[in-house]
């Protein structure tokens, strides 16, 4: 970890009141690594985690925002924030010492993702260097965030999320370099899985939701129908704490009656707050 960036995350590592720094550090409490967790669902699977104990290592690209997000956290639990790019090959080392410190990581979940334009253009029409950098954000990145938390997972008998997408099994026009990169996490997902019988490998297809990136991929049209993040949480928790199989699931199976509930409870709860779109 370079020395800028070691005073950046001083600045933005905090602890919960009332919990002591060292036993967080001793590794007393699980650790989970998310990125893009500064907006929509990478941020409601964090208040998820957090509310349940789990110390964080958070990363965004966007380092207001993403302090904000820290401060409200660490009212909860530890939390370190480091703002970059998953591309980033520093960047990506800098998570996995984080939550090496905080006594190695139990969960990965690669969230952030990149859409490769707003309006999404066609296969046709898609400049070859965006492409590019959509596979970069949407596979190469998660893989490579993976390979460098492997062995802490492998320890914990610890699991990974890769965030999915209906857009990797079903085309649709002008998702094409979405699709295709997810469909390439699918596939990825699927064979390390095989490969790491020590560590759960899911692939997760949130469903649609009323986030950021859904209204960046139709631009100026009215998606307000659509639910919350926090809707789906539920579903990530069972997977969780029922220890599923490597596979791909999507999160409408997960909720169960009582998931159902509690997402409902979830989504009313942020209406009523007026959350606006994440």
């Amino acid at each position: 970890m370079n020395t800028t960036t070691k005073q950046t995350d001083t600045k933005l590592a905090e602890t919960a009141p009332g919990r002591a720094a060292d036993s967080a550090w001793g590794g007393s409490n699980p650790v989970a690594v998310i990125s893009g967790a500064s907006q929509g669902l990478g941020l409601a699977l964090a208040r998820g985690l957090a509310e349940r104990g789990w110390s964080l290592v958070i990363d965004a690209r966007t380092a207001d925002r993403l302090a904000a997000v820290r401060a409200e956290l660490a009212e909860l639990t530890t939390v370190v924030a480091l703002a970059g790019d998953v591309t980033d090959d520093a960047h990506r080392a800098d998570l996995a010492e984080a939550a090496s410190e905080l006594g190695g990581a139990s969960l990965l979940v690669n969230n952030a993702s990149s859409l490769g334009g707003s309006p999404m253009p066609t296969l046709a029409a898609f400049p070859v260097e965006a492409l590019a950098e959509t596979f970069a954000v949407n596979v190469v990145a998660p893989l490579a965030l993976t390979q460098l938390l492997l062995p802490q997972l492998r320890q914990h008998g610890g699991e990974v999320v890769n965030i999915s997408s209906d857009a990797a099994v079903e085309p649709y026009e002008g998702w094409g370099g979405y699709g295709a990169s997810k469909a390439a996490l699918d596939h990825a997902s699927a064979i390390l899985g095989l490969e790491e019988p020590q560590v759960r490998v899911w692939a997760v297809d949130p469903g649609d939701l009323r986030t950021q990136m859904h209204q960046d991929a139709f631009p100026g049209e009215d998606i307000s129908d659509l639910p919350l993040p926090e809707t789906v949480v539920p579903a990530f928790l069972r997977l969780i704490d029922e220890r599923r199989p490597s596979g791909r699931y999507q999160a409408a199976d997960l909720l169960s009656r009582g998931g159902a509930a509690e997402a409902a409870q979830a989504s009313e709860a942020s209406a009523a707050s007026g959350v606006e779109v994440a």
